[in-house]
């Protein structure tokens, strides 16, 4: 069950800015004189600050700030937009993305700034609050430092006029205060086992976030390598927790099945961002994870989706056979326009050019729980971190700090990798002998030494030739190989008119599953390892833009994927994007509407007129 608040005030700062906010005089405002007396207040403006979050992910973010990279692409036609690496300093989604971003500072400064206005409320009542606030300040900066570099830090609520004009902090004093805010909530915010929800932030969410933002501050464009071990310390915390007790859920796609379940499990997700309802109610919440960034839909059993991300052939071949998070992260069928709640039509080539048209398919409308579905508005919630996240995280600094990959790190890339792999099931089926006389498909069956372990196939005939045996697709695992066979396994073919017809199987293992020793071998090796294996394990939960730039290669990554593209589709007019990207995207602007009304702030580099 969430925990749910519900906001019935207006706060000081939820206006657009600072300076939006002493530009307006609302005469029905509660503020900081006469709130925050009681416990019920406190929580209520920390809910506030919450709120924030709902914000910021729930619309444009998951699919039209070009964040997912070189692992698709926005399936608008627009060729200006942040999407597309042509905008301006004043397109609307750099300024209402910075403003919501300040809001949510100014909202947690008000909750730090008041939380001990009134002493008689329980001390570990304030005690909690006070650590939740530092924390969502500190990532409401963390967004702002990767998104704009040098921004104003603003740690107290503005009273006054003159405190209006703030110039640029920079980007090493805006880190450093992030991971002392984080620091201090760190010791402050409850376990994730107390909570029982990953809803709200917790210790393991502070700690996972520390790493993440180590690894930021030893990357581009900071390069304070001495952080590698800081973040390989906080991953390590996270891991080594026995009360929270952290581990991979056995299946992947289950992981997000449960969003859109609305169902917690904390054992993999730490932190994920709430919505709740299907605006039925006075108190619903939702968002639009699963309509804009999963597979189109209009048919309202499944629930309607815009489907606004198509992969990329570079994330979809750089997935290998057996890999059984590739057809569930990138779609291998469309949903139907009719029928019960998931039905679809699985799609059959799987050539270059084809695979620009599939959806994205990790957020899926057809699990939800919530009936009637809204239409394209959603009870799912966003991940904002889970273990397996940590578990790379920390297998990048040890390998970036040790100067080799260690075996601890190498330990929990196969964790990850392991979870992703075929357990048991089917890898290949080969024709060996094609028979004869077959005047239609024989029917094929797979049976291991423990007996037939759910894998399906079909075979082709050509000229009475049974030619080649295909295994049936499957819409999670994208084929149906089955699991736990054990050697040998016998291919029996059967019907079809004719006869002589053989075939042999192969089975996934553990070992296929692990890294190679090529790439366990030097620092370089895993290091591109860990590039790939992130967008593979991570793809569309928003974190490759940010990846691929503090590692340094942002920009010749997505030209590569642009000719690429024009390569695969000659025709596709969406290349472009790609092309477009310059060193000056490693950031973007700072709105102009922020430099007009803050005469303290400078344009950042290549943006100015």
């Amino acid at each position: 069950m969430k925990r749910i608040y519900y906001i019935i005030f207006v706060l000081s700062f939820s206006m657009s800015s600072c300076k939006d906010f002493l530009d307006t005089k609302p005469s029905d405002a509660i503020t900081p004189v006469n709130y925050y007396e009681t416990e019920a207040q406190l929580k209520f403006g920390l809910a506030a600050v919450y709120d924030i979050l709902g914000n910021i992910y729930g619309t444009v973010m998951l699919y039209r700030y070009g964040l997912e990279a070189d692992e698709g692409y926005y399936t608008g036609a627009p060729a200006s937009g942040t999407h597309a690496y042509n905008f301006t300093s004043s397109d609307p989604s750099i300024e209402s993305y910075w403003n919501n971003l300040y809001v949510g500072v100014s909202r947690a400064n008000l909750i730090l700034d008041n939380v001990n206005k009134n002493t008689s409320i329980s001390e570990g009542i304030r005690t909690t609050i006070r650590g939740e606030a530092l924390f969502l300040r500190a990532y409401f900066y963390f967004i702002l430092v990767q998104t704009y570099g040098e921004v104003p830090l603003v740690l107290k609520s503005v009273a006054s006029p003159s405190q209006i004009d703030l110039a640029k902090s920079p980007v090493k004093e805006v880190y450093e205060q992030i991971l002392k805010d984080m620091i201090e909530a760190e010791q402050l915010v409850s376990p994730i086992k107390t909570l029982n929800f990953s809803g709200a932030v917790n210790k393991s969410a502070v700690r996972g976030m520390l790493a993440r933002v180590c690894l930021y501050m030893a990357g581009k464009p900071l390069g304070d390598h001495s952080k590698y071990e800081q973040a390989s310390y906080w991953a390590k915390m996270v891991m080594d927790d026995t009360q929270a007790g952290h581990a991979l859920n056995p299946n992947f796609s289950d992981v997000f099945i449960n969003y859109a379940k609305d169902a917690y499990e904390i054992k993999e997700s730490i932190f994920e961002v709430e919505y709740w309802g299907n605006r039925t109610g006075g108190f619903a919440e939702t968002g639009q994870v699963g309509t804009v960034n999963g597979p189109a839909s209009a048919n309202a059993a499944t629930g309607v989706a815009v489907g606004g991300l198509k992969a990329s052939n570079a994330l979809y071949s750089s997935f290998e056979e057996g890999d059984v998070r590739r057809d569930w992260c990138i779609a291998n069928f469309t949903y139907n326009s009719t029928g019960v709640s998931g039905a679809k039509t699985f799609i059959a080539l799987s050539t270059p050019a084809s695979i620009y048209n599939r959806f994205s398919g990790k957020f899926r409308r057809e699990y939800e729980l919530v009936t009637p579905k809204a239409s394209q508005w959603t009870p799912q919630n966003m991940p904002l971190l889970r273990f397996s996240d940590v578990l790379l995280m920390f297998a990048e600094a040890e390998n970036e700090w040790k100067g080799a990959p260690t075996q601890a790190a190498i330990d929990a890339v196969n964790l990850v990798r392991r979870r992703a792999w075929s357990k048991g099931g089917i890898k290949t089926v080969t024709v060996v002998a094609g028979g004869s006389g077959y005047t239609s498909a024989p029917t094929v069956t797979i049976t291991g030494s423990n007996g037939n372990k759910g894998a399906l196939a079909t075979a082709t005939v050509v000229n009475g030739v049974v030619t080649t045996i295909n295994l049936a697709a499957d819409e999670v695992t994208g084929k149906k190989r089955g699991s736990d066979y054990a050697l040998p396994v016998t291919v029996t073919i059967i019907g079809g008119g004719g006869t002589g017809a053989a075939a042999t199987a192969t089975i996934n293992t553990v070992a296929d599953a692990e890294l190679t020793p090529l790439q366990g071998s030097s620092q370089l090796e895993f290091r591109k390892l860990i590039q790939s294996e992130r967008s593979r394990e991570l793809c569309y939960e928003l974190l490759r833009k940010p990846d691929l730039i503090r590692w340094g290669i942002f920009v010749p990554v997505m030209n590569a994927t642009g000719n690429a593209i024009q390569a695969d589709v000659p025709t596709a007019v969406y290349f472009q994007r790609f092309k477009n990207v310059m060193d000056k995207h490693n950031l973007w602007p700072i709105p102009d509407r922020e430099i007009a009304t803050n005469r303290a702030l400078v344009q950042n580099p290549d943006w100015g007129l």
